[in-house]
């Protein structure tokens, strides 16, 4: 049988050709190992079992979640033979795996994120009390998604709600939820608010939701946003960054809106409430109208009186001064020029008399 004889490139260049095509893309659970970063754009790190140790290297910006020694994973890798013979991984994503490792790297990315101000009470911001424009995240298909719609139109009704559908589990859930929130972020007419939500599942299935370019993209969101993510129960990193967390996306629905009949009730009561003390009031007010135009009649009176009783004096010493009640009396008025030979007229009570002067003394 002849032999194919190869060079050194050769053979590293169609083994990596076989292991493209053979293995596009493959998953491989199990322990990190040897966890590194170098210079702060690489990743080196071994993934082992009780039977065997690969060797996976990505780098730092495809690192979405926190991991350390000792910690299970699932990589998604494509194999590969290095120039120097080496056989390695080249790792597209890695995320945790079992319980234990899901939490130690939800603990560490929490630390990090909180040490950075991220989850602060005082950056958040409230929602609008009656939100008319809503930008909602989620899968279409979802019993979550399902709920928040019913309850929106229950509640209140007439709200505009866009929706981008989006896987919300999986490895491709963190960077379809990304795209969404920044397309509402840039389109012209911005939504008041912006829900994101998914119904409940296991640890594995939430995990998207602790993906930490995920976690930042909430936080520099320019819309107030709102997560509802899986049950009661349930705490994610979206949900400590978000302005609000919902327990559920029921809830969700319930916190963005209010409830219409209630709002109607409590009208009603206010109202109820309010008019006795207007009625007391108006009543009030009525006597206080009533008292100022009964003092405003009286003090007219008063003046009336008082100029009424200055007219009569006016005309008792105009009356007085009536040159026919003087004649009257006896007095006579005298008319022309006082001097000897000028002649005079004398008016009487009862007579007008000519006379000339015949002597002038002055008084």
């Amino acid at each position: 049988m002849e032999k194919t004889r190869f060079s050194v490139s050769d053979f590293i260049a169609i083994t990596n050709q076989t292991l493209e095509y053979a293995y596009p893309s493959l998953e491989i659970e199990g322990e990190v190992a040897s966890f590194k970063i170098n210079q702060d754009k690489y990743v080196f790190f071994d993934i082992k079992d009780a039977g065997g140790s690969l060797g996976c290297f990505m780098t730092v910006w495809q690192l979405r979640v926190p991991i350390e020694d000792g910690m299970k994973v699932i990589v998604t890798a494509t194999p590969k033979l290095t120039q120097w013979g080496k056989f390695s991984l080249t790792v597209k994503s890695v995320r945790p795996s079992g319980e234990g490792a899901l939490k130690k790297s939800f603990e560490i990315l929490k630390a990090k994120l909180d040490s950075e101000g991220l989850f602060a009470l005082d950056r958040k911001r409230s929602l609008p009390p009656v939100p008319k424009h809503i930008g909602v995240i989620s899968s279409t298909q979802a019993a979550g998604y399902a709920d928040f719609i019913k309850i929106i139109g229950d509640r209140w009704g007439g709200v505009k709600i866009d929706v981008a559908h989006v896987q919300v589990q999986g490895a491709d859930s963190p960077d379809q939820i990304i795209r969404a929130l920044q397309y509402f972020n840039t389109r012209e007419e911005l939504p008041e608010v912006v829900v994101i939500i998914r119904g409940g599942g296991s640890a594995d299935d939430l995990a998207g939701f602790n993906d930490e370019q995920l976690v930042r993209t909430i936080a520099a969101s320019r819309i107030p946003t709102l997560v509802g993510v899986g049950h009661e129960t349930d705490e994610s990193l979206s949900d400590l960054v978000a302005d609000v967390s919902a327990a559920t996306p029921s809830n969700a629905a319930q916190l963005i809106v209010p409830d219409k009949a209630e709002v109607v009730r409590s009208v009603r009561y206010k109202i109820q409430s309010v008019l006795p003390r207007v009625l007391q009031v108006i009543s009030d007010q009525r006597s206080l109208v009533r008292e100022s135009l009964e003092r405003a009649l009286r003090a007219v009176e008063t003046q009336h009186e008082r100029t009424e009783d200055q007219f009569y004096r006016l005309r008792r010493v105009l009356e007085q001064l009536d040159p026919n009640v003087l004649l009257k009396r006896g007095y006579a008025l005298l008319r022309g020029e006082t001097k000897v030979g000028s002649s005079v007229e004398i008016e009487t009570y009862t007579a007008i008399i000519k006379a000339k002067v015949e002597q002038y003394e002055p008084k």
